[in-house]
């Protein structure tokens, strides 16, 4: 039996090198202004942008140390050296008073950006959780409990943030507000489905089309159990998200810089080289991870039957509803449920990971990325009876995996731009 794991692994690396901070950014980073450059990033890519940025304006354009300053918060575990940016890291997917203390000390910093000034904002995955600003009235405690009820509930990521965005004083388009004095520039690596800017690290420059009524009914309709302050947050004016045409948005510019579609595209090429026949089914699924992998599942053993030799790949961002009291992410869910509908079928491999190299977890540095199945993990499954269902049904791929030996362990890759999937058929 073939071993398809390095050429999965291959597929992997090169949708995540295709966004890597130091081959996107440079050529989007802009001219050196009259005043200052004051960067501020944010995401689990955040601290290797900002070391680009510095190597682009210190090194190759000789700016005067001095003229540059900012900060970057990015998750525990991924930061990298940097010389004049300040480095913070805090807590994700859970806030920690780190990321608190960081979205402070980037809004007073913002604050003092003058006309003549570049307020670079540098945005990635990660940083709706980083950047941590309670609205008035709403308690640290209160926010990471309306937090953790969120990340439990199932709901898509863009539904996630807008109801943060209400319940903060950076979100949705107030970091602009905080900072329009001067030019703002905003260069975003997307991990959202679509695209779409207002939901990149909830939209911090950007206006935002949600309201607090869109919020509010997301509370009702997940049931999200919520504090009375959190409650009466969201019923006040004030805590309305900046719109179109704000005063805000009168000097900002925002744009692009890798998006999930070029990652798939980048793994796609390396599957066509190899010789499979590709079913690319996109960069923007969403949807509960056990039920996409049913479909997957179907897909996969249609081709078989046929008798080709395909690959299947998807970016996007699924979710889970948890129920049980295991660990695990979407990715690693994903291939659990994908393990007990194709334990029958050696001749199909797969892959599915995070391209942050962190799938769910407790916010360490050393969770796993997603996992890998393949026969080595059918014939486990069979010598220890192992049932993936038990499993599956308690929420714990973390735990399964662990014992099959097929977790992949990439630690912080240095950008996101969410999932990507890989099913070989041969």
């Amino acid at each position: 039996m073939t071993d398809r794991r390095p050429l999965l692994r291959a597929i992997f690396d090169a949708a995540v090198a295709a966004a890597h901070p130091d081959v996107v950014l440079p050529t989007h980073l802009r001219p050196v202004p009259k005043g200052k450059i004051i960067c501020l990033a944010v995401g689990k890519g955040a601290a290797a942008m900002a070391a680009a940025a510095e190597r682009h304006y210190l090194d190759r354009l000789k700016l005067d140390p001095a003229r540059l300053s900012g900060i970057a918060t990015t998750r525990h575990g991924h930061g990298v050296p940097t010389r004049r940016i300040k480095v913070i890291e805090a807590g994700h997917p859970v806030p920690d008073e780190a990321g608190l203390k960081a979205a402070d000390e980037t809004l007073a910093l913002a604050a003092t950006a003058a006309p003549d000034d570049l307020l670079l904002v540098l945005l990635s995955g990660g940083g709706s959780a980083n950047w941590i600003a309670p609205a008035d009235g709403v308690s640290f405690a209160q926010k990471q409990q309306v937090n953790r009820a969120l990340l439990r509930s199932g709901a898509p990521i863009g539904e996630v943030n807008a109801v943060r965005k209400h319940l903060s004083r950076i979100k949705g388009g107030r970091l602009a507000r905080a900072g329009r004095h001067a030019e703002v520039v905003t260069l975003a690596i997307s991990d959202v489905p679509r695209d779409e800017p207002s939901a990149i690290a909830s939209g911090p420059t950007v206006p935002d089309p949600t309201t607090l009524a869109d919020a509010r009914a997301l509370v009702a309709k997940y049931r999200l159990e919520i504090d009375d302050a959190v409650r009466r947050a969201l019923d006040d004016p004030k805590n309305e998200s900046c719109k179109a045409g704000d005063a805000a948005f009168a000097r900002a510019q925002f744009e692009l810089i890798a998006r999930p579609k070029a990652s798939i595209d980048a793994a796609v090429k390396v599957a066509t080289d190899a010789g499979y026949a590709i079913i690319d089914l996109g960069a923007d699924l969403e949807g509960e991870a056990r039920e996409t992998a049913a479909e997957h599942a179907r897909l996969a053993l249609k081709a078989r039957a046929e008798g080709k030799r395909v690959a299947i790949l998807s970016g996007g961002e699924l979710t889970v509803t948890v129920r049980g009291q295991g660990r695990g992410g979407p990715n690693q869910e994903y291939a659990l449920a994908l393990a007990g509908l194709l334990k029958d079928t050696p001749d199909i491999s797969a892959l599915a990971a995070d391209t942050d190299g962190a799938d769910g977890g407790a916010g360490s540095a050393n969770d796993p990325a997603g996992a890998v199945i393949d026969h080595l993990t059918f014939s486990k499954m069979k010598s220890l009876g192992l049932d993936p269902d038990a499993y599956l049904a308690n929420n714990d791929a973390t735990a399964f995996f662990a014992v099959t030996g097929d977790l992949l362990m990439t630690g912080p890759t240095l950008t996101n731009v969410n999932d990507v999937r890989v099913i070989l058929v041969d």
